[in-house]
């Protein structure tokens, strides 16, 4: 059991070198969406203050916006008690979701059992990816 004095290196990465991210509005506290994050995304998001994620599909690093323009802007990161689940506080410029809806989380089960749709789309796929 560590401490939280403990100075190891923050967070910890899973067996294949990824931690969970949340993405939170800074200022609403709004959950806005959950992606994946390796060294080299965590690193460079600390150092230049914009959000960078690693895409499991491309096997890249993925640079939140740098298609459609809706960055994020870093404002806090944090980790859980574990050091295995990475907090993100940011100013999201535009959607986050890209099906063009502020947060990823736009569907909610409604009292009869169905899903809905409980937001407002912002922006359709093909205006924002020019699909």
């Amino acid at each position: 059991m560590s401490s939280i004095d403990d100075q190891r290196e923050l967070p910890t990465f899973n067996s294949a070198g990824l931690a969970p991210a949340i993405a939170q509005d800074a200022d609403t506290g709004e959950v806005l969406m959950m992606a994946w994050m390796n060294q080299e995304a965590w690193e460079e998001t600390l150092q230049t203050r914009r959000v960078a994620y690693y895409s499991r599909s491309r096997k890249a690093l993925w640079r939140k916006g740098e298609q459609s323009g809706h960055v994020q802007e870093l404002v806090e990161a944090r980790v859980d008690c574990d050091a295995d689940t990475i907090l993100l506080k940011v100013r999201q410029a535009g959607a986050a979701c890209h099906e063009g809806f502020r947060s990823c989380f736009f569907r909610r089960v409604a009292d009869d059992g169905k899903w809905e749709v409980c937001e407002t789309r912002l922006k359709s796929p093909d205006e924002i990816y020019g699909h």
